[in-house]
């Protein structure tokens, strides 16, 4: 059998807010199981062949996960080889070096994040059964129609009687797709299905996939309201800046269910947490820190508006350009005008290297290699970087280490992930829970409170100040959190108890 050719490369798109990575990135990749091969190899099954095998993929920089055997067929031996690797160039290498092992042929590859996503990762179940006449007449017709008079007559009783009160709409043009860019609503739906796969999973929500077949501002706020009345909350993903803040404030104000912008305030909710724990550490207040902020598009705005919102008074925000101070021209729009406004107190104009002098905290939303690891000396005693560039940080943990006292990164290979995850499905629940028309900024407050109390005093160590993905805790502490929020604010529609208690 011929060997399967590995899937083609995906080249990432570079956002315009943020500052030039270098061309040199898949060197700092690891080897891991998102990017891993199988391989069915057959070769001589003579003493010392494996250990050769194993060998080579280990000089190439192969990561073996598993070795099975598969069979065997006259004089040889056929296994099955687990290899972690760190892209598809690499793993065609791997293959390639195997094939020039004398005695030995590949003779089968499988991708197995693309055997993960045969046929789509989610689906839909029925809730009850469908097995005789009597269910079938009371599921649907003619028993349906006494339920649907039933809503009519008082809007309200969908949420008891229809799957809207645990159902969330996650929403993509397919503008801003992870670090891909603009790759369109079908390259995009992969994203969406694992999106709703982390919902369910931590939040005990179903959540569904929607990619729009437009860009244009107006059709998507349209569509969205179209499709409402089947959802209790819209998670819009993946839409470019600037106008995924325009899309986000309209459906806020012409929706009465919440809208929620993940790549916004998802990060910012867990970067304040992390923050919080930090500052514990480091025995720092917020009204005290100076931030630099590396990319000032979606997730950067956000972080900014919630540290703001949390007592942080001295932000420098950076883009491709340079410095954003009030009185600047050039790359401008309207959210960076508000950023310019609201930041920069001193209004810095110099480079990132000359912001670093003094600050506390600098927070990368950028690309790699967007700082050096020296520049992080001219930062201030005990500091903090977080560097959440994905898959290469601004800068690397192992270089920045003898320079910060706590650092944290938006992978799951290094301590301190900063995961959107850890945040989304708790407030989502909660917000449904609460039947609330809205996420506020106390909600999302309450949301950073809670994650960051995770962590006990006792646990609370310089390599641990945000809780795992995996964390049972997680979801259910930032729910409760974002309930009494929205009761408190009164935003919340339902007194009841959450589905966690």
């Amino acid at each position: 059998m011929a060997t399967t050719k590995l899937p083609p490369r995906q080249e990432s798109e570079k956002q315009n807010d943020n500052p030039t990575p270098p061309a040199n990135e898949a060197a700092l990749v690891k080897p891991s199981a998102s990017c891993s091969i199988t391989m069915r190899l057959k070769y001589r099954n003579l003493p010392g062949m494996l250990g050769k095998v194993t060998s080579l993929i280990g000089e190439v920089g192969g990561d073996i996960g598993a070795i099975d055997i598969a069979g065997f067929e006259k004089d040889n031996i056929i296994r099955d080889l687990t290899v972690n690797v760190r892209d598809t160039d690499h793993g065609e290498k791997v293959v390639k070096t195997l094939n020039q092992i004398d005695g030995c042929q590949v003779i089968h590859v499988s991708d197995r994040t693309f055997l993960m996503h045969l046929g789509g990762k989610i689906r839909v179940t029925n809730k009850v059964p469908l097995a005789t006449r009597d269910d079938l007449s009371m599921a649907y017709t003619p028993g349906v129609a006494r339920v649907c008079m039933a809503i009519h007559k008082d809007r309200e009783s969908v949420y008891n009687l229809t799957i809207k009160h645990n159902s969330v709409a996650v929403v993509t043009d397919g503008s801003a797709v992870l670090g891909l860019g603009n790759i369109g609503p079908e390259a995009a739906l992969p994203v969406m299905e694992g999106k709703a796969m982390l919902f369910k999973e931590f939040g005990k929500i179903d959540a569904f996939p929607i990619c729009l077949a437009t860009q244009d501002t107006e059709e998507i706020i349209k569509a969205v309201k179209y499709i409402a009345p089947v959802f209790g909350g819209i998670n819009l993903e993946d839409i470019s800046a600037p106008r995924c803040f325009e899309i986000e404030t309209r459906l806020k104000k012409e929706l009465d269910i919440p809208v929620f912008h993940d790549d916004q305030h998802g990060t910012a909710v867990v970067v304040l947490a992390a923050l919080i724990n930090a500052l514990k550490i480091v025995k720092k207040e917020m009204h005290e820190l100076k931030v630099v902020v590396s990319g000032v598009g979606a997730a950067g705005v956000a972080c900014s508006k919630i540290l703001m919102s949390a007592g942080v008074k001295n932000i420098i925000g950076f883009d491709r350009q340079g410095a954003i101070y009030n009185g600047r021209v050039e790359h401008m729009n309207y959210m960076k005008e508000w950023f310019a406004e609201n930041t920069n107190p001193t209004c810095f104009k110099g480079s990132v290297h000359d912001a670093l002098e003094g600050a506390d905290l600098f927070l990368g939303l950028s690309g790699p290699g967007t700082i050096q690891a020296p520049d992080l000396a001219r930062m201030n005693r005990d500091a903090i970087v977080f560097a959440m560039a994905n898959p290469v940080p601004e800068v690397m943990p192992e270089e920045a280490a003898p320079y910060v006292r706590i650092m944290a990164t938006g992978r799951s290979d290094y301590p301190n992930q900063i995961n959107n995850v850890l945040c989304f499905p708790g407030i989502f629940r909660g917000a449904l829970d609460a039947h609330a028309t809205d996420i506020n900024e106390e909600m999302k407050l309450a949301a950073a409170q809670a994650l960051a109390a995770v962590i006990s005093a006792n646990e609370l160590c310089e390599d641990y100040i945000i809780p795992g993905v995996f964390n049972p805790r997680v979801a259910e502490e930032v729910s409760h959190a974002v309930v009494k929020a929205a009761r408190k604010t009164g935003v919340a529609k339902k007194q009841r108890k959450p589905s966690f208690y």
